[in-house]
C-alpha cells in the first residue's frame, strides 16, 4: 500500500474509532455469525489464528480468543489500543497487513473481516498469496470480501477521509483460488448496515496442501 493510502486508512480509523464501534453495533450481520461458526467448528481448540484488520477486537477477535491462540493485526493505533483492552487474552500488532511478516506455516486459520477493501486492489492477489504462505497445509482462510467492482476510492466515510478498493465477487473468487486455495464456501450474503443492505462475498477456503500455485 502506498504511504498516502495507508495514511488515509490509519488516520481515518484513529479519528472515527468510537463512531465506528457505535455504527457497527447497529448493523445486523447474520452472515458473520454463520461463517464464523463454520470456521470455528473446523479448527481444533487451541489452534493458532490470525485476525487481519482486527479493529477494536469486537466482536470477532474476542469470539475467536475464547477457543484459540489469536494474533490480531490492524493499521490503526487507536483500534489496536482498544483491542488490547477488550481482548486481553489475544496478542495485537499495529502494522500494515500488506507488509507485516510472519514465518511460513505459522497459523491454522486466518480471518479478514471487511479488511481487504482497504488494501489497493492491485495488491489483492499478492495479499492472498501471503495469507496462503502463513497457513499450514490445509489451513483455513475466512474473509468477507467485496461483491462489487470499485477502483480506488477516497472520500468521507463516517465523518473522516477513507480509502476503499475492490473487485467484484467473480474476480475475488478467481484470485483466492489462484493464490492456492480450494473454495469451500464462496457466497454473496448481505450485511444490513445502518444505511441499508450491502452485499459481500463470504469466502471460506482451505489452503491447498503443498506450495501455493499460480492458476491465473
Amino acid at each position: 500500500m502506498t504511504d498516502e493510502r495507508k495514511a488515509i486508512v490509519a488516520a481515518g480509523y484513529d479519528a472515527i474509532a468510537s463512531r465506528y464501534r457505535d455504527w457497527s453495533s447497529h448493523a445486523s450481520d447474520p452472515a458473520r455469525v454463520r461463517m464464523l461458526d463454520e470456521f470455528v467448528t473446523m479448527l481444533k481448540p487451541g489452534a493458532r489464528v490470525l485476525d487481519l484488520g482486527c479493529g477494536a477486537g469486537i466482536p470477532s477477535t474476542r469470539a475467536l480468543a475464547t477457543q484459540f491462540r489469536v494474533t490480531g493485526v490492524d493499521l490503526s493505533a487507536s483500534q489496536v489500543a482498544t483491542a488490547r483492552r477488550s481482548v486481553p487474552g489475544a496478542t495485537f500488532i499495529q502494522a500494515d497487513m500488506a507488509t507485516v511478516e510472519f514465518p511460513a506455516a505459522s497459523f491454522d486459520g486466518i480471518t479478514a473481516f471487511y479488511a481487504m477493501s482497504h488494501v489497493p486492489r492491485e495488491g489483492h492477489l499478492e495479499m492472498f498469496r501471503r495469507i496462503a504462505a502463513w497457513l499450514r497445509p490445509n489451513g483455513l482462510f475466512l474473509a468477507a470480501l467485496a461483491a462489487q467492482d470499485s477502483p480506488d476510492w477516497v472520500g468521507e466515510w463516517l465523518g473522516a477521509p477513507m480509502f476503499f478498493s475492490s473487485f467484484d465477487a467473480a474476480e475475488n473468487r478467481r484470485l483466492v483460488a489462484a493464490a492456492g486455495f480450494d473454495l469451500l464456501i464462496a457466497d454473496v450474503l448481505e450485511t444490513i448496515e445502518p444505511g441499508g443492505p450491502v452485499p459481500f462475498l463470504w469466502v471460506l477456503a482451505r489452503r491447498v496442501a503443498g506450495d501455493a500455485d499460480d492458476r491465473l
